[in-house]
């Protein structure tokens, strides 16, 4: 177990390397919180769950810490991510799509920003 535990606490640390370096190279916030967020979700679950294999007497800890960060991270990189586009960011001049424009609440905050 504990050889299992320091495998997938070395994959955890490689993925958050990853995402910082991501949120370092990246050129607009919504590239930076897509690779921060998918990143360390899976780096910071992945590195907790190698410590409670590690040390089995934490397991139960590591364990509800990991669900609530895989539950709370996603959310709150779109909330964020929302936040940002509601309040005028702009995308990337590169950007070839802009999804959010399909909906109708996004419209009405293009309408604000002509107006």
């Amino acid at each position: 177990m504990r050889i299992f535990g320091e495998i997938l606490i070395g994959i955890g640390t490689a993925f958050l390397f990853l995402g910082g370096l991501g949120i370092f190279r990246l050129p607009d916030v919504y590239n930076r919180l897509q690779a921060g967020t998918k990143c360390t979700t899976l780096g910071a679950f992945s590195t907790i769950l190698g410590v409670g294999f590690v040390h089995p007497n934490w397991m139960l800890k590591a364990i509800v810490i990991a669900v609530f960060i895989l539950l709370t991270n996603p959310i709150s990189a779109h909330a964020l991510a929302r936040a940002s586009y509601k309040s005028g960011v702009k995308l990337w001049d590169k950007s070839v799509v802009d999804r959010c424009k399909e909906f109708e609440e996004c419209q009405e905050i293009g309408k604000e920003e002509e107006g």
